[in-house]
């Protein structure tokens, strides 16, 4: 049995299982189990809010807005990952590893930052993303402040960065045609949220295992 502060590593086989049996999210890497489910109150509200203006200007056309339940294949970071956001257009494309349902074609995805991961979200996740062949934008948003920050795949294969800034500001999405006006992004207040932990049981013992959100 592992003690709670022992640092452990997993087979792809116990994560599978655990990932299919429970209800909480989890990526695998290099044998290391992460937690993505569960966060503050202000991280749900605005993935909420984001969600829900993104879903009403895209009544009616072939894209769908999904929420951090959906698994994503990454190529350079197999077997899966979890975005708070993405939207996919044109049909959903799936492929199934171990009886999860992995989305292939995401061209927007989202991460709501939080204290624990925005290094990773900004830099390594980035990179891993870039390996989806739909991809073609990303924003970043803070929970701190009214701050968005957003990647465009250009023609050659490079990405741009910006960021737009203030309540009164807006941001156009063109891999999807839609507007956010950052009042509405933010209609509750940002506080930094603390460091958690969400405990499973993998093998017969308890074990730690950091929450990303």
């Amino acid at each position: 049995m592992s003690s709670l502060g022992q640092k452990r590593f997993y087979t792809l086989e116990e994560y599978f299982s655990l990932a299919k049996n429970s209800e909480e999210r989890y990526e695998y890497w290099h044998g290391e189990i992460f937690c993505m489910s569960g966060g503050s109150k202000e991280h749900a509200f605005i993935a909420t809010n984001v969600a829900r203006r993104l879903g009403n200007q895209l009544e009616g056309r072939n894209c769908r807005v999904i929420n951090s339940d959906m698994a994503i294949k990454v190529p350079t970071a197999p077997p899966l990952r979890y975005a708070d956001l993405s939207v996919a257009c044109g049909g959903l494309e799936f492929e199934t590893v171990n009886g999860i349902d992995l989305l292939i074609n995401p061209i927007l995805l989202v991460e709501v930052l939080s204290g624990t991961t925005q290094r990773f979200d900004r830099h390594q996740k980035f990179e891993f993303y870039k390996s989806i062949p739909a991809f073609r934008e990303y924003l970043l948003i803070t929970q701190y402040q009214p701050s968005i920050t957003q990647y465009l795949k250009q023609g050659d294969g490079t990405w741009q960065g910006s960021e737009v800034i203030g309540l009164d500001s807006q941001i156009y999405l063109p891999s999807i045609d839609c507007t956010l006006q950052l009042s509405e992004v933010y209609q509750s207040g940002a506080r930094k949220p603390p460091l958690q932990f969400c405990f499973s049981k993998i093998s017969g013992g308890m074990n730690r295992v950091l929450k990303e959100k």
